[in-house]
Order: structure tokens, then C-alpha cells, then sequence
């Protein structure tokens, strides 16, 4: 019986094969590496290690990489190790992508949240959400 790989020899195959995902990625997106580091923000020889698997990235920089070829964050999180596959799916996972989210300012957070949160609520009920906000206080605008 063959014996069980040490932890860090599990994520060293975590980060090779998220290499390896994020180059047939960019290859299938016909994005240079070049090209892929500038949209992410990060340089080219970084993107490069990470590719092959010598660097294992932030959440960020996953984020980033994610955004920039058009996958979800959260599919390079389970292939980093950074998200357990069961977890991938949960409602904590929707809120703390979004409250992670640095292109959105604190309201534009909450109103995403919200409808999320309405839209769990209604499948599980199976009947229309409350349509209250839970923590955005109500202002009056221009009037």
C-alpha cells in the first residue's frame, strides 16, 4: 500500500495543477502570458512561476487572475487548496467573494448582498423574501 502523501506534498500538487489550469486556460483564451499578467495586474515573470507551479499565489492575485480570464475565483481557490470543494458552494463563500470585492464600495456591497440573501431565502421557503434591508439605513435622497 502506497503511503499517503505529507501536506506539503498535497499542495505542491494543488498549486502544479492550478498552474496547469490557469495556462490551458489562458491557451484556450489565446492570451500571451504577457497579456494575461498585464490584465491581472501582476508581472510576467510572477505569472510565469506560477504556471509552473513554483509560486503559490494569493487569494488576490487569484481573484485577479480569475477576473481576468473570465473563470470563477472560486474554482482557483479549490485548486489552490485555499477552498475545500464541498465548501465551494456555500452561501458564505457568495458574501465573502463579495465583501473581498475592492471594485465595490461599502453600500454596492450591501445591495449585492441583500438580493443575494433574498434570493436564498425565497428558493429555501420557496415564497417571495421580505423586502427588508438588513443593516443599509434608509436615507432620503434629492427629493
Amino acid at each position: 500500500m502506497p503511503a499517503r502523501p505529507k501536506v506539503s506534498e498535497q499542495l505542491g500538487e494543488h498549486v502544479s495543477s492550478l498552474g496547469e489550469f490557469i495556462a490551458a486556460q489562458r491557451r484556450s483564451a489565446e492570451l500571451s502570458l504577457r497579456q494575461l499578467a498585464e490584465q491581472a495586474g501582476v508581472s510576467n515573470p510572477y505569472l510565469s512561476q506560477i504556471e509552473r507551479g513554483l509560486r503559490k499565489p494569493s487569494a488576490e492575485v487569484l481573484a485577479q487572475l480569475a477576473k481576468a480570464l473570465r473563470v470563477s475565483a472560486e474554482s482557483l481557490y479549490v485548486r489552490a487548496g485555499i477552498l475545500d470543494p464541498d465548501d465551494a458552494a456555500a452561501p458564505l463563500d457568495v458574501v465573502t467573494v463579495i465583501a473581498s470585492d475592492q471594485q465595490l464600495n461599502p453600500r454596492q456591497k450591501q445591495a449585492l448582498v441583500e438580493v443575494y440573501s433574498a434570493f436564498v431565502q425565497l428558493n429555501a421557503s420557496g415564497r417571495p423574501a421580505e423586502a427588508q434591508p438588513a443593516s443599509v439605513p434608509q436615507t432620503e435622497q434629492g427629493s
